[in-house]
C-alpha cells in the first residue's frame, strides 16, 4: 500500500506599496527594492502610484524592470522583472521637479494611500509597506493629515493607532510620540502607562507574538531611585505597571532606559514600551538606522513603513539607499500570515 503525503504551500500575501511623494526617494527605493529576488521570494509586491514617475525611477536606477499595469492585485503577475502596478496617473510629469514641495506631490501621495487603503479595507491586500511622504507637500495640496499615521487613522476610522519600531528583533512602542518632552513628562500618568501596556500587548498578539514580556522604560537617570532622581517612576510610571500587571499583562519596570534597550535586544524582554519619542528612536536607529522599520498597530490591517524622510537633498541621483525599503516589505511578508483583524 503506498501512502501520498499532501504537501501544503502557504500563499504569499499580496503586499501594497504606495510610490509616496514623487518628488522623492520613494519612487528610487521601491524600484530598487522590486529589483531584488529575495522580496519576490516572500510576498506579492503591488506598487500603488504614477507609471510615468516609476518608468523614469527605472531609468534613473538602472534597473532591469518592466511596468505591468494593472487595475486590480489580481491582475498582477508578480514576477521579478516586472512590476505590477495600480496606475493612478496623476503627476503631470513637465512639472515634476525632484527635491521641490508641490501641491501635485502631496495630493499624489495621498491618493495613492488612499487606493491602497481602500484595497486592504477591502481585504484585496494583506498589508501596506509604505514610502516616504513630505509634510510640506501635503499642506502645500490641502491635505488635512500632518503625516502617515494621522492619515491612515482617519481614512481606516481608528482611534489613536499604536507605533511600533522593530529592528533586528527588539521591539520599541511608544507611550507617547511628537510632544515637547514637558508636555510628554505631563502625559505619564499610571492611567496612561496602564492603558497603553494593556493596548500594546494585544497589539503584540494580533501580529502572532505569544507568551510576551514586557519593560517599561525609566524616565529619569537609575529610573529616579526611588524619588533621589524625580518622581515620576514612583507616583505614576510604577503604579500604571502595576495596573497593568493586575490584569494579566507580564509587564516589568520602569527599567533604567541606560539598559533596558540591550537587553531587549539581547532577547530579555519581547517589547519595551519606551516614555517619549527620541528615547525610543535613538534606541532602535542607534541599533540599525537603515533596517528600523515602523508598524502602525491598531488599524483593522498590517502597515509598515521606512523610517526615513523623502530626502528631498539626494532625490532623482540614485544615491538613496533601498535596505529600509526593502526590509519594510519583508518584515510586512512576515507578519502578515499571522496577522489578525480585530479591533483593538
Amino acid at each position: 500500500m503506498t501512502t501520498t503525503t499532501k504537501t501544503t504551500t502557504t500563499e504569499k500575501a499580496i503586499i501594497a506599496i504606495p510610490m509616496g511623494d514623487p518628488a522623492g526617494i520613494g519612487p528610487e527605493i521601491t524600484m530598487k527594492s522590486l529589483a531584488k529576488k529575495e522580496i519576490y521570494d516572500v510576498c506579492k509586491p503591488l506598487v500603488i502610484g504614477d507609471a510615468a514617475v516609476l518608468e523614469k525611477a527605472i531609468a534613473i536606477v538602472s534597473a532591469d524592470l518592466t511596468i505591468n499595469e494593472v487595475t486590480s492585485p489580481t491582475e498582477g503577475k508578480y514576477e521579478l522583472g516586472t512590476v505590477d502596478v495600480i496606475n493612478v496617473n496623476n503627476i503631470d510629469m513637465n512639472k515634476l521637479q525632484y527635491g521641490e514641495v508641490s501641491a501635485q506631490g502631496g495630493q499624489g501621495a495621498f491618493e495613492y494611500i488612499k487606493k491602497a487603503v481602500e484595497l486592504a479595507t477591502a481585504g484585496e491586500v494583506k498589508a501596506l509597506a509604505t514610502t516616504p511622504i513630505n509634510k510640506e507637500s501635503l499642506k502645500a495640496a490641502n491635505v488635512p493629515y500632518i503625516g502617515h499615521t494621522e492619515m491612515l487613522e482617519a481614512l481606516a476610522g481608528s482611534d489613536d493607532p499604536l507605533t511600533m519600531f522593530e529592528v533586528r528583533g527588539m521591539r520599541i512602542f511608544f507611550l507617547t510620540r511628537h510632544l515637547s518632552l514637558k508636555d510628554a513628562i505631563a502625559a505619564m500618568t499610571k492611567e496612561r502607562v496602564h492603558d497603553y501596556l494593556v493596548r500594546c500587548d494585544r497589539a503584540l498578539a494580533r501580529l502572532g507574538v505569544e507568551n510576551r514580556r514586557w519593560a517599561v522604560a525609566g524616565l529619569n537617570p537609575h529610573s529616579g531611585e526611588g524619588g533621589l532622581f524625580g518622581w515620576e517612576e514612583v507616583e505614576q510610571i510604577k503604579p500604571g505597571i502595576e495596573l497593568a500587571v493586575a490584569d494579566g499583562i507580564n509587564a516589568v519596570g520602569p527599567v533604567p532606559a541606560d539598559s533596558v534597550f540591550f537587553q531587549a535586544l539581547n532577547g530579555k524582554y519581547d517589547a519595551v514600551l519606551s516614555l517619549y519619542h527620541d528615547q525610543g528612536h535613538i534606541a532602535a536607529k542607534m541599533t540599525d538606522f537603515h533596517r528600523t522599520i515602523s508598524i502602525t498597530n491598531g488599524l483593522p490591517f498590517l502597515r509598515t513603513s521606512v523610517d526615513h524622510g523623502t530626502a528631498f537633498d539626494i532625490a532623482g541621483k540614485n544615491i538613496a539607499e533601498s535596505t529600509s525599503m526593502e526590509e519594510c516589505i519583508k518584515l510586512a511578508a512576515q507578519y502578515a500570515p499571522k496577522f489578525t483583524a480585530n479591533s483593538i
